[in-house]
């Protein structure tokens, strides 16, 4: 029999639009009872291709948001902060627990190396040699510097492949709940967004294909799952989103992830 206090939710909802997965993303948080909620991981992709923004950025300063319509890409703004993704072939995670379901690590930046050793373990198990920045002897000379693309940048607790950043991951703290989502690049990507940037692509970001290593999403998904339980020490319980989340859920996609208030201007419906 399985430990309840070890259990975690495992939803793999597949590629969804943008609107929808940032509603659900946000709704699984929403609807978490601290008193009660078992602790979720959820996996999913992007269709179509979409950028999203951080919660704090000016659209109109990264992206050709004329462009961006003409062409059919969605635009959505993150709950989370931190810069600009292009979401087209990768893997997103995003996971809600309390800082007690995770050893007791209240501090964002431990809840961070905690949270993200999964990737490095998962990143290892594939033949890759990965490092957070913050450990790595290949890391740029200056971190946390803010830019307006996410795979510009480099926080304490990216993974660096030869000094490469892989991915991204950012957090939110609220109710006392951790809320983690992060972008795993199956393949490079940032040339297909280079006409709708109105800045530099970065050069220091990779992919897992250009490292050697291009998986298919199922392949991947298992070789994570299988490492998040042992970075944990926990089980993962397959799921689906429950009645109550589905609901808020399409009530968020329609009242804000589908409007320009909330995307384009950052204003709470």
């Amino acid at each position: 029999m399985t430990d309840s206090s070890k259990l975690w939710r495992l939803l793999d909802t597949g590629p969804l639009d943008g609107p929808s997965n940032m509603a659900l993303d946000e709704a699984l948080l929403s609807c978490f009872d601290p008193g009660s909620s078992l602790p979720l991981l959820r996996l999913y992709g992007w269709n179509p291709p979409a950028f999203s923004l951080g919660r704090f950025q000016k659209p109109e300063e990264v992206l050709d948001l004329e462009r961006c319509a003409g062409a059919g890409i969605p635009v959505v703004r993150r709950v989370t902060g931190g810069g600009c993704i292009f979401h087209a072939e990768e893997l997103t995670y995003s996971m809600v627990c309390t800082p007690g379901q995770i050893s007791d690590i209240i501090g964002v930046k431990e809840s961070f190396r905690r949270l993200c050793g999964f990737l490095l373990l998962a990143y290892h198990k594939i033949g890759l040699s990965p490092a957070f920045a913050v450990d790595s002897p290949q890391r740029p000379g200056s971190l946390g510097e803010r830019t307006p693309l996410c795979f510009a940048g480099t926080e304490e607790y990216d993974i660096l492949v030869d000094g490469r950043k892989l991915g991204g991951n950012a957090q939110r703290r609220s109710r006392g709940l951790i809320f983690q989502h992060g972008s795993i690049p199956l393949r490079p990507a940032l040339s297909q967004a280079r006409p709708f940037l109105r800045c530099a692509v970065p050069a220091g970001a990779t992919s897992l294909a250009e490292e050697g290593f291009p998986l298919e999403p199922e392949a991947l998904k298992e070789q994570l799952l299988a490492s998040f339980q042992e970075n944990l020490g926990i089980s993962l319980r397959s799921s689906a989103p429950d009645s109550k989340e589905q609901e808020k859920a399409g009530l968020l996609r329609e009242a804000k992830y589908c409007s320009d208030a909330w995307n384009l201007e950052g204003e709470t419906p």
